[in-house]
């Protein structure tokens, strides 16, 4: 630092001594009165140990923006690895929905099929039941018919054989029904 100083006041006096008319070290020359100013405000500059402190300023200043940088950088760093895991996060989450739709199709499939197989089996056991009733109406049916034809028979014999019948057969007829009907009860 002290060798620029002194480089810098040595180009200065050769410059000005070069272009000065008459006698440069004079108080008449400005010249020479700037570099005194000059090299009175270095002097000052160097006594005051401003270059040092100013040095020291920049140092301080440098050394903040490392740690800045330094900070940023590790900023960065954790930024990346968040998003990383964010990313991971996703897809896991992704293929997490992926699975549950998976599922939620195979199980509405598997409901589709057993709900067609009870409504198959609903339908059969319908039918079942409509037959029976239909069987068990026209079994009623043919009851009935039957029993009706009876009674009209039995009224239509009732009337012949009471037409043709007398008294005396009549007890007899009476009498062997009711041996008939005692030997099948006993």
């Amino acid at each position: 630092m002290y060798r620029m100083m002194t480089l810098t006041a040595a180009g200065l006096m050769a410059t000005p001594a070069l272009a000065a008319d008459g006698p440069f070290v004079s108080l008449g020359n400005t010249d020479f009165v700037v570099l005194l100013g000059f090299l009175l405000f270095i002097g000052v500059l160097i006594y005051f140990k401003v270059p040092p402190l100013l040095m020291g300023l920049l140092d301080k200043r440098a050394e903040n923006i490392r740690s800045e940088l330094d900070e940023a950088k590790a900023l960065r760093e954790e930024a990346q690895a968040l998003l990383a895991s964010y990313e991971r996060r996703q897809r896991e989450v992704q293929d997490q929905a992926d699975r549950i739709i998976a599922h939620a199709k195979q199980e509405a499939k598997v409901a589709g099929e057993r709900a067609q197989v009870d409504l198959k089996n609903s339908i059969e056991r319908r039918l079942a039941a409509a037959e029976d009733q239909i069987a068990s109406a026209q079994a009623g049916a043919v009851k009935e018919v039957r029993d009706r034809a009876i009674a009209v028979a039995i009224e239509a014999a009732r009337a012949v054989v009471s037409k043709q019948m007398t008294a005396k057969e009549a007890a007899k007829t009476i009498d062997e029904s009711i041996a008939t009907v005692g030997q099948k009860l006993h």
